[in-house]
């Protein structure tokens, strides 16, 4: 049986991750979002519900910019990865909001990582 419409089994897998997921001040959630041409990223502190740091493929630095949605998602990771450290921020939780670790996903976690995230 098929689904309502097409995110609502992404939906559901990112509720049941976020009952064992959560970010602390020592430890925030690095939640990605990816629409079909675009990719978002925020490192949130759950306990104040508060956003520290965040990035995403329509920022003026990245939005002319050429390559292939991957390449840009690697940016916006890399991104993300040198304002958290500027934040403060070492460590953080890996929050994939029912995406498949896969593609622009897994691209931007390694770009982050690049950045000296630890996750």
């Amino acid at each position: 049986m098929a689904t309502a419409d097409r995110g609502a089994a992404r939906r559901k897998r990112h509720t049941r991750i976020r009952l064992h997921l959560a970010g602390t001040g020592e430890r925030p959630r690095l939640a990605v979002f990816r629409s079909n041409q675009q990719i978002y990223a925020q490192v949130i502190d759950d306990t104040v519900g508060r956003t520290l740091a965040s990035a995403s493929s329509l920022e003026a630095g990245l939005r002319g910019t050429d390559g292939t949605k991957v390449e840009r998602a690697r940016k916006v990771g890399e991104l993300i990865g040198e304002r958290a450290k500027a934040a403060g921020i070492s460590q953080v939780v890996f929050d994939r909001a029912g995406f498949r670790y896969h593609g622009r996903i897994k691209a931007l976690a390694d770009g982050a990582r690049g950045s000296g995230l630890d996750f």
